[in-house]
């Protein structure tokens, strides 16, 4: 038996059309699809596979699409008898590894992370808040510049995300950002990358959606996870059902730590680490981490179809 890891991809992953292919073929996705709409009340299948973009892009539509297609991926696979030995997801795409694991349900993640991205939309005034990617630079000098900035310039600039070698992710405010794509520059970074989001994800600033989500979180039952889930706060296993709603809480304003994860999961002898839902940003992620690591993305019937052939072939 093959061991393998799924990993999960978070906003910004999300793309007109997404999940359509499964949806016409897979009539458990069908199902899964069509009882997520009656869930939330809105057509969420229609908007992932017709648009409008700028909907779907929205976080409180981009963070269920998301999650859904990623979970309905993971029913397959498991329908299949494929189960990973661990789990682990990039910022929105730790629901879907939790929702693998058996910490939550679909049916309990799809309406909590809908008011995730509702409260994080709300967490900050839109257009004051961004995000921007730093190629090149490492993360000390990096944080030695926003500490400097933020001293001399009164602005928040944090770590958002530590994606893999030579690649973070910065947020804050507009005005830090704008201050810290000069300055990172200056420090060496070979390219300063502003982000299209909608506020200052995984900063201090989304403390308020932190507070207003953890008592939505304290309405959800959530289980001990099934195998181990690799936390984002702590790039350590996370199974203890308490400990997993701690970290969700603190998740939304702390950087994500993948290089870190992806490095922990390295540590386990795995076959292939295999990126279950829509784009391939976390396989390409993980190939500058360690190059010889098998990976798959898993995406649509034709993909599937071709992890399902190396999964049964004799090792």
């Amino acid at each position: 038996m093959k061991r393998v890891a799924f990993v999960f991809p978070g906003q910004g992953s999300q793309s007109v059309g997404m999940g359509k292919e499964l949806y016409d073929q897979f009539p458990e996705v069908q199902k899964m699809y069509d009882d997520a709409d009656q869930q939330l009340g809105y057509s969420l299948s229609t908007l992932m596979f017709e648009g409008p973009e700028e909907e779907l892009t929205n976080t409180e539509n981009a963070q269920p699409a998301l999650l859904l297609s990623s979970s309905a991926l993971s029913k397959l696979l498991k329908d299949n008898g494929i189960n990973p030995v661990m789990t682990a997801g990039h910022s929105l795409g730790e629901y879907s590894a939790l929702v693998a694991a058996g910490a939550l349900t679909i049916d309990q993640a799809l309406p909590l992370v809908r008011t995730r991205g509702q409260l994080m939309e709300q967490a900050y005034p839109k257009g004051q808040g961004a995000m921007a990617a730093v190629l090149g630079l490492a993360s000390d000098t990096i944080s030695e510049v926003l500490t400097k900035i933020e001293e001399s310039a009164e602005q928040v600039v944090d770590v958002a995300n530590l994606n893999c070698p030579g690649q973070v992710v910065i947020s804050g405010t507009k005005s830090g950002i704008e201050q810290s794509v000069e300055q990172l520059k200056e420090a060496g970074a070979k390219r300063v990358i502003p982000l299209n989001v909608s506020g200052p994800f995984h900063s201090r600033l989304m403390k308020p959606a932190a507070d207003n989500f953890a008592q939505a979180l304290q309405e959800i039952s959530i289980d001990d996870a099934t195998i181990p889930v690799y936390a984002n706060v702590t790039a350590e296993q996370a199974i203890a059902k308490e400990e997993i709603r701690d970290l969700l809480v603190k998740q939304l304003y702390s950087p994500v730590r993948f290089e870190e994860t992806i490095n922990q999961l390295l540590e386990h002898e795995l076959d292939a680490i295999v990126e279950v839902g829509n784009g391939k940003v976390l396989a390409g992620l993980i190939k500058k981490v360690n190059r010889r690591m098998k990976t798959f993305n898993i995406q649509d019937p034709e993909s599937l179809q071709t992890f399902l052939e190396w999964y049964k072939e004799e090792s």
